[in-house]
């Protein structure tokens, strides 16, 4: 499922997610990004503070559903919302550190609903409990943990089994593949980060991992 986001996204990657994708849900203001490629989207979730009057009035009644409460952002509202194997998610950091901080944040606190995030350059998402990758081989790989977390690996230049992950002491970017990457992670907490070529792939391996973290109660 494609979730877009209403931040600045260029055409080429949101049309890159809309083709990995069938449904297509909105948060807020990301609906102006379907509506622009004559999508309407199947729901559209968030508080309408970000969605332009015109853009509201070319949607159905019943696919809008407004949150109202302001605790948390239109991200948040959306994928606690959504149930898929899979949710692609764009327009949800742009150019801005803040709304990229605000949105990693996002994927710690609902680590059960699986999310790659597709940036211009990167995609991001939080690591289940083991997955299995193809980048290619040569290319950058890295790790940030958003809390303590161990972990194993296979195909890294320097891999990480054995480091006590954690953000105020030991991170693991700018890694390297040498091979097939495997993972394995003691917590829901360490996010993966690789270049923007592998989202398609790296889309199918997060759909065939077998593990999930579990959904808590949502809050």
């Amino acid at each position: 499922m494609a979730l877009l986001g209403g931040a600045a996204v260029s055409d080429a990657l949101t049309d890159e997610v809309l083709g990995l994708c069938g449904p297509v849900v909105a948060a807020d203001g990301g609906a102006t990004h379907a509506l622009a490629r004559g999508i309407v989207p199947d729901a559209v979730i968030g508080d309408m503070d970000s969605l332009a009057p015109g853009d509201m009035a070319r949607l159905p009644a019943a696919r809008v559903h407004r949150i109202a409460e302001q605790d948390t952002t239109d991200f948040d509202k959306a994928l606690r919302h959504i149930t898929a194997p899979l949710v692609i998610g764009a327009g949800f950091s742009g150019t801005r550190a803040d709304h990229a901080l605000a949105a990693y944040t996002v994927l710690l606190r609902r680590a059960g609903r699986r999310c790659l995030l597709a940036g211009e350059d990167e995609v991001v998402f939080l690591c289940p409990p083991e997955v299995a990758l193809t980048p290619a081989e040569g290319s950058w790989f890295s790790l940030y943990p958003l809390g303590p977390v161990t972990g194993r690996s296979e195909g890294l230049e320097w891999p990480i089994e054995g480091i006590a992950f954690a953000p105020e002491s030991r991170v693991g970017t700018s890694n390297r593949v040498t091979g097939p990457v495997r993972l394995e992670v003691s917590a829901p907490r360490m996010l993966v980060i690789m270049p923007r070529a592998e989202l398609a792939a790296t889309a199918r391996s997060l759909s065939d991992a077998p593990a999930r973290w579990p959904v808590p109660a949502e809050r």
